[in-house]
């Protein structure tokens, strides 16, 4: 029989979540380690046999998970089972229902970047991005290569790539606005991709501003998802009761998945409402990852009931 997980006796102190060049390493290994445990749970892969696959010794394991989620391995499955995401949504009708500036509030809470946004206006986007300047670069960052979309005005959009995907991951931003003009420029994105994903970044004098492209309804759904504190989670119907359109869930879910601010604008935390995590537009084992991440900055592990 093969020996269950058992990382108890390994708990080194987590250091701090590292950005950049490391972070999206350490993502790679993470990612691996992930979709292993998650699709073969019923094999109970030991430490030894994740870190063998992995390149890696026990140990070395045990400090990559640490050091890029700030949880040990054990911690970091807990947080993205069926259990935990239950605990997430327990008060999730009265997380939209809090006003946006008592969610600005509190040190685990991803609006500590202090999101400011606009809106283009329903004619822009008729007009399919016609006459708008977006510029765009792929940068490193914890959860792989990240792809930003800035306009003068702000960040516009923000999608993942997993190795030689860059190319699709930037054909499909781009069909979401067809007509606008873009130039290829890792001099202007680079800013928002170090202060998008460094907690150090995420400061009340610093807001960082985000530009939403799309209907008016997306926009709404768009705008009601910047409520979702990190460390809690929302469902679909959730949301489209919170925007007067009840009976609107399958709509809601297809604005969830047209957002094109990810992480930013927090869709992965919309979950459906038994509590299952779902699909991702960039990946469900992104989602995973994004969500064992965001529970290291927020604090211990939620008690699983």
């Amino acid at each position: 029989m093969t020996k269950a997980i058992d990382l108890s006796s390994l708990t080194p102190k987590p250091e701090p979540i590292s950005v950049g060049k490391e972070a999206a390493e350490n993502y790679a290994v993470v990612r691996q380690t992930l979709k292993r445990i998650t699709e073969d749970w019923r094999e109970q892969p030991t430490l030894e046999q994740l870190a063998k696959e992995a390149d890696l010794q026990p140990i070395q394991l045990q400090r990559v998970f640490s050091r890029w989620a700030g949880l040990t391995p054990k911690q970091f499955l807990q947080a993205i089972t069926l259990d935990h995401a239950k605990a997430l949504l327990r008060d999730s009708a009265s997380v939209l229902d809090a006003s946006y500036e008592v969610g600005l509030s509190g040190s685990s809470r991803l609006h500590d970047l202090f999101v400011t946004h606009e809106a283009m206006t329903p004619g822009d986007y008729r007009a399919r991005g016609e006459g708008l300047k977006i510029a765009y670069g792929f940068h490193p960052s914890p959860f792989g290569q990240v792809l930003i979309m800035a306009t003068d005005k702000g960040l516009a959009g923000l999608g993942f790539a997993d190795p030689g995907e860059e190319q699709a991951a930037l054909a499909d931003m781009c069909e979401r606005w067809p007509s606008a003009s873009y130039s290829h420029d890792q001099d202007a994105t680079a800013s928002y991709a170090k202060r998008v994903f460094d907690p150090a970044r995420w400061q009340e004098d610093q807001p960082l501003n985000v530009v939403m492209i799309g209907t008016d309804f997306e926009i709404r759904v768009w705008q009601t998802l910047l409520k979702i504190p990190m460390g809690q989670a929302t469902t679909y119907s959730d949301v489209a009761a919170s925007i007067g359109k009840p009976k609107a869930s399958r709509a809601v879910g297809s604005a969830v998945g047209r957002n094109p601010i990810s992480f930013v604008v927090p869709c992965h935390r919309v979950l459906a409402k038994g509590g299952k995590i779902g699909g991702y537009h960039w990946g469900l084992t992104r989602k995973r990852a994004i969500l064992g991440w965001e529970t290291g900055l927020a604090g211990p592990v939620l008690e699983c009931v």
